[in-house]
């Protein structure tokens, strides 16, 4: 679970500097030509599947962790149940990844397997001579629907949540924690869990509203 979840994490900070192309005022070609180059290099494509495997372990280990620690817990109830704030994210972490496992089966569908099935239209770009595929155009269509942004933004509400507990929890589980060293360790995984979804967060947000 830690060292899945740390290569995931890796990988959202690659995804959005990609996904941030959109920002860009240029009908897409930025974030077209870079769609283009990580569905067709060799290297990148390698990492993808291997991204994907990495998702459905994750989700599986998250899983099967949750059902082993209900099954420890038993039948037995308190009549007070109390619990630390900080214990909290814990349980609600497999709560959290199958909103978040909804939420990548919805993305993936939208964008992925649309452009994977070659159903999207041809545009060209600057960087190629030739035609790439135009995934620009379903992500706008998508961004501007506010039901749509608001799901968005929600979800993106939950990656936080699941980040700021996954991130020092996974030094924690590979015995990277220090009395001296693990303040830091929490710092920097609550910019990046607060940092890393509101920067997805602020994509949909812009897109709509700058066509208002």
């Amino acid at each position: 679970m830690a060292l899945t979840g740390l290569f995931l994490m890796l990988f959202l900070v690659i995804h959005l500097l990609g996904n941030l192309q959109l920002l860009k005022d240029d009908g897409g070609e930025a974030f077209n030509t870079y769609a283009f180059f990580m569905t067709h290099n060799p290297l990148i494509m390698f990492i993808s599947y291997t991204l994907y495997a990495f998702i459905v372990w994750h989700a599986v280990q998250g899983i099967l962790l949750w059902l082993s620690n209900k099954s420890a817990r038993g039948n037995n109830r308190y009549a007070v149940q109390y619990s630390r704030p900080e214990e909290r994210p814990s349980r609600n972490m497999a709560w959290l990844g199958i909103v978040i496992l909804v939420f990548l089966m919805l993305h993936l569908y939208q964008f992925w397997l649309q452009m994977k099935l070659g159903k999207l239209p041809p545009v060209d770009v600057a960087a190629y001579d030739h035609p790439v595929q135009n995934l620009y155009i379903p992500v706008a269509e998508a961004f501007s629907n506010p039901f749509y942004v608001v799901f968005y933004v929600l979800c993106m509400v939950v990656v936080g949540f699941h980040l700021w507990h996954g991130f020092w929890s996974s030094f924690q589980t590979l015995g990277l924690n220090h009395r001296r060293y693990t303040p830091l360790i929490k710092t920097v995984g609550y910019i990046y869990s607060v940092a890393i979804p509101a920067g997805f967060a602020l994509i949909p947000l812009w897109m709509y509203f700058s066509k208002i």
